[in-house]
Order: structure tokens, then C-alpha cells, then sequence
């Protein structure tokens, strides 16, 4: 071999040892980087599941903001929420607080339901009760207690209690709604009421929410929650799981009544 191809061909492996190492560094910063973002996204993933932990542990009920339609309790333990004179459309709403698709619900559609009544749209009749009383602990207490309390409240802070008991509703299985938990929460919202402690602890309201649960079992055929009704007929999920689709349908129901 001539020194000329002898050069050459050193040239050459000189080059490819290049472009071999220079590949091998593109791998290993590309393989910084993914390993950079899978640490980032786990450091946030981990922070948001100790700041949820911790809010639920540690958490304070906030006051609803924003207008709301009057709300008054009727004799049956059931909050109706309506302009003055407003009676028609109807919307009644069957849930149980331990019920994470009533957690859905109220995460997606609950605003809306809000906006309809303060709008004068509809009236709303929210109707809570013990769902879960033939499961085991804790689920049971859970849904038991959060129910009780919810009636101790008072029905002008009907909506902030509402509000947290869906936000702070424990995983299944979990303890959960302690009474301390539930008394704090009412005094969080601004409960004044000094009988209010007294109902949560000793469950005063369990006989009405045992009479409210077997009027939407046996009275109503209520099967699960939540269960929604307008003008008495029973809602597909579809209809109000969406914020769309329920304001479309009640404003058919409204226009249909007149």
C-alpha cells in the first residue's frame, strides 16, 4: 500500500472513530435529557400527591365565592336552591358525598348547576343520603357521617360545605371524614351555630338521613349516584356529566313549560 492510501485510509478510521464518538455523546446527552424530564415530572408528581395529602389532612374549607341563588332546607332534610318564583324546571340531585362519581359531577357540571339557578333557570333540589349503608367500614361511616353533618349545617352555607365535602372526600377505603374534620370544616365556612358541633358528634341528623335514604331508594328507585332528575324523569349521564349538554337540556325543559 502506497503512503498515499496509507493516509488515507487513517484519515478515514480517524474520521468514523469520530462520528462513532460523536454519536455516543448525542446518546448520552439525549439520554440526559430524557432522564432530566422523567425526574422533573416525577419531583411534580410527587409534590402535587403531598400537597393533595397534606390539604386533605391539613385543609381548610373555603367559602364559596361568587352569586348564588337563595337556599332554603325543607322539612325533609332537602336544600332547595331557586329565584323567588321560580318553580319549574326542576332539578333534583341524588347523591352520596363517599360516591367519587358524584365527585365527578360536582368537578365537572357543579358551577354550572349554580350559574342555571342564580340565572333563574331551574330550580334545584339537592337531595343527599346514605348510599353506601350496606358496605363495610369505613366506607359506610364515611358516607353516614358526611351526610349527617351536611344537614347540621345550616342552608345558607349549604354550598361551601357542599363544596368540601367534595373536595376533601376520602379514597375508598380510607377513614376519612373524622368528626373533627367535619366540625372544622363548618367553622371554616363561618357555622356560628353553637348546636352545630353538638349535632355532628353525637349524629343527630342520622333518623332524617335514614328516612331521605329509603325515600330515594324505595320512593324514587334511586340505584346509584348520582341520580338526576328534571321534572321527574330520570337524566342519562350524558346529559349532565357535561356542562353543555345539561344547560342545553334544561333550556328545552324551560321553553317546552312554557
Amino acid at each position: 500500500m502506497s503512503k498515499a492510501a496509507r493516509e488515507r485510509s487513517a484519515r478515514e478510521r480517524l474520521a468514523a472513530e469520530r462520528k462513532r464518538q460523536d454519536a455516543r455523546q448525542r446518546q448520552r446527552r439525549l439520554l440526559a435529557i430524557v432522564l432530566g424530564s422523567v425526574v422533573a415530572v416525577a419531583v411534580v408528581v410527587v409534590g402535587t400527591v403531598l400537597i393533595v395529602d397534606h390539604q386533605r389532612k391539613q385543609g381548610r374549607a373555603e367559602v364559596h365565592q361568587g352569586a348564588v341563588a337563595p337556599l332554603t332546607r325543607q322539612d325533609d332534610g332537602s336544600i332547595v336552591m331557586a329565584q323567588p318564583g321560580v318553580e319549574k324546571p326542576v332539578l333534583e340531585i341524588f347523591e352520596d358525598f363517599q360516591c367519587p362519581v358524584c365527585k365527578q359531577f360536582e368537578d365537572a357540571t357543579g358551577q354550572t348547576v349554580l350559574e342555571l339557578a342564580e340565572q333563574g333557570k331551574v330550580k334545584v333540589v339537592y337531595r343527599p343520603f346514605h348510599l353506601f349503608g350496606q358496605q363495610k367500614d369505613p366506607i359506610r361511616i364515611n358516607s353516614l357521617r358526611a351526610a349527617e353533618a351536611a344537614l347540621c349545617v345550616p342552608a345558607d352555607k349549604w354550598i361551601s360545605y357542599h363544596e368540601a365535602l367534595f373536595r376533601f372526600q376520602p379514597a375508598e377505603g380510607s377513614k376519612g371524614f373524622s368528626p373533627d374534620d367535619l366540625v372544622k370544616w363548618g367553622k371554616d365556612i363561618g357555622v356560628t351555630d353553637p348546636n352545630f358541633e353538638k349535632c355532628v358528634r353525637e349524629e343527630q341528623k342520622k333518623a332524617q338521613v335514614d328516612a331521605m335514604t329509603n325515600y330515594a331508594l324505595q320512593e324514587r328507585g334511586v340505584q346509584g349516584t348520582p341520580t338526576v332528575f328534571l321534572d321527574g324523569r330520570e337524566m342519562d349521564s350524558t346529559q349532565f356529566m357535561n356542562p353543555a349538554a345539561l344547560r342545553a337540556t334544561i333550556d328545552a325543559a324551560a321553553a317546552a313549560g312554557k
